[in-house]
């Protein structure tokens, strides 16, 4: 098969994380025998730099594609400006949730993704879905739940010496994982910080931000820190989530996205009950307490990318039928 991948988020530079986990599926997929085109564009929140890219994606010979797999609601709008092949969308969780304030309410530019995306759900051929709780937002439509994969052969347990040994991270210090752009309003930083205060009246611990890491680099993050925080107000199927249980790290998170279906059966996780910055305080000090690793990494064999690319090829099968 020949598909043609339209993303928002991919690379643009070396160290540049954006859309690994489509980077990822691409690599599979040509490990698979596939072969995989990428459009990648850039929307910037421009309706100009989507008229742009639809333009662009005008001039591709689409005859030569067998699918048109779109990643995020977003993308989906160019894949759907063509009718000659049939169209995938995954969509991720940001797009049919839209984007949060500060706050965890709806922005206006959230509000039109979330519309946007919820239009494209309604004229794709196959939808994927990363996560069950997001079928609300397609008005009942059928779709197949294909999570993110985690490369188990890159993300595995090291010590916590040699980790941070590699990374120059000071060997007697209580580290706090946060992943992602703290800029973005849904992740909540600003929470974790808080968190962190209300901490410090017990224990010394510093937060390390993992943005714009080597992936090559992230287990490395990973083993080194005590508990991974997640603070966010919205989440779809959170990878570092998954990551972090590949690496047997415990985590501390607010009830969002598929984050409880992962970490409910595990001991030394624990999800808040509710979002106040003292009670994520009081979690992170029991992780500390406790100080010591999850078995998380039996909790995400199944999510193995070598096994989830198959379901992905199976879709696009489904679609040319």
């Amino acid at each position: 098969m020949n598909i043609l991948i339209v993303t928002t988020e991919w690379a643009r530079f070396e160290g540049d994380n954006a859309g690994i986990h489509v980077l990822n599926q691409v690599n599979r997929l040509r490990q698979a025998g596939l072969t995989v085109d990428v459009f990648p564009f850039r929307g910037r929140k421009n309706p100009f730099a989507y008229w742009q890219a639809r333009q662009n994606f005008k001039k591709i010979d689409i005859s030569k594609y067998d699918v048109i797999h779109a990643h995020h609601g977003q993308a989906g709008l160019i894949a759907l400006a063509q009718n000659q092949r049939p169209v995938v969308v995954t969509f991720h969780g940001s797009d049919l949730q839209g984007i949060r304030n500060q706050l965890g309410g709806l922005t206006a530019l959230g509000r039109v993704l979330r519309l946007s995306s919820q239009w494209v759900a309604c004229r794709a051929n196959e939808i994927i879905l990363v996560a069950d709780h997001l079928a609300k937002h397609i008005h009942n439509r059928p779709y197949h739940l294909i999570p993110a994969g985690v490369d188990l052969n890159l993300f595995h347990p090291i010590s916590m010496e040699k980790a941070r040994a590699r990374l120059g991270f000071a060997t007697n210090a209580r580290l706090i994982l946060f992943v992602g752009d703290p800029e973005r309003t849904e992740k909540r930083f600003w929470l974790a910080k808080k968190a962190v205060e209300f901490l410090r009246e017990k224990f010394f611990a510093q937060i390390v931000i993992a943005n714009g890491v080597f992936p090559e680099k992230m287990p490395l993050y990973m083993n080194a820190c005590n508990v991974l925080l997640v603070t966010s107000s919205t989440e779809g199927s959170p990878n570092a989530i998954k990551e972090a249980l590949a690496c047997n790290l415990p985590i501390v998170s607010t009830d969002v996205g598929d984050i409880r279906q992962r970490l409910d059966t595990i001991e030394g996780c624990v999800i808040c009950a509710n979002d106040k910055p003292e009670t994520i305080a009081k979690a992170i000090a029991q992780v500390f307490i406790n100080n010591k690793h999850i078995d998380g990494r039996n909790a995400v064999q199944n999510l193995d990318e070598d096994i989830l690319v198959q379901k992905v090829i199976a879709v696009y099968q489904k679609a040319i039928l």
